[in-house]
């Protein structure tokens, strides 16, 4: 996996899939790495030449210096694509990764063909849960709410079903660098992007899940209603639905990025 320098920042870059087709671009959410994705692999890559990468502060790309912001994570998003000599590419990103999109839609709509934002978010009308959190990580880390995290990122059902893929995604988020995981939190307690959205020129895919309580369903309608000519679709699964929900979402993903 190349280490690409955006900016004094080492990315790690993964670039798998079918040579000479369209390109599609994956972002995380917050406390994963670029391996969430694993159960959508083997279908993009028989369609995509398919990029996924870690934050910065997360998975094993460097923890720079703080402060981030929206608009340096979607610099890094350029950076990638002018190294790797990619023009455009469809772009799907979950939670951080949606609101990611949502900026480079705004403000690189060039670099952008078809956009999905799933189980994500413009803004946060009120920052305490995140200021809660941060001070609730840096006194204990990031065990002190990694229960809490996962049981708003899978349902109690899923979790029951599945309890190694729960406790895959629970190390996932342990394994997240501290000083990462803040400085992303940072950046989300300041979010606000509701003037970002009628800029957004791509055709637009909005994934919400019906148990996320984290961005519920009501978040991705106000995005749709300010994005032109944006739909939005409703999956069974809390916050993480391309894992609760790995067919479904494939299959949303796919349809929407090959119709014409």
């Amino acid at each position: 996996m190349p280490m690409i320098d955006a900016e004094g920042c080492l990315l790690n870059v993964s670039v798998e899939g079918r040579d000479g087709g369209p390109t599609l671009m994956l972002s995380n959410s917050l406390g994963t790495n670029l391996n969430m994705w694993e159960p959508q692999m083997k279908a993009l890559t028989q369609v995509f030449r398919v990029i996924r990468y870690d934050r910065r502060g997360h998975g094993k790309s460097q923890v720079a210096a703080g402060p981030y912001s929206m608009e340096r994570f979607g610099r890094d998003v350029l950076a990638i694509l002018d190294d790797l000599n990619i023009e455009r590419v469809h772009w799907c990103g979950l939670s951080m990764g949606g609101m990611v999109g949502q900026w480079l839609g705004a403000n690189a709509p060039e670099r952008m063909g078809k956009i999905i934002l799933s189980n994500t978010a413009c803004y946060y009308a009120d920052p305490t849960n995140w200021h809660n959190r941060i001070k609730a990580v840096k006194e204990g880390g990031i065990a002190a709410i990694a229960d809490a995290v996962i049981a708003g990122w899978l349902t109690a059902d899923f979790r029951d079903r599945e309890p190694q893929i729960a406790a895959n995604m629970k190390a996932m988020l342990l394994a997240t660098p501290v000083e990462g995981y803040l400085a992303c939190c940072e950046a989300l307690s300041r979010l606000d992007q509701r003037e970002l959205l009628p800029k957004i020129k791509s055709p637009t895919l909005i994934i919400a899940g019906r148990h996320d309580a984290a961005t519920p369903i009501a978040a991705g309608e106000l995005i749709r209603s300010r994005i032109p000519g944006a739909s939005l679709t409703i999956l069974d699964a809390a916050h993480i639905s391309n894992v609760e929900q790995s067919h479904a979402f494939t299959e949303t993903v796919a349809g929407f990025l090959t119709q014409r």
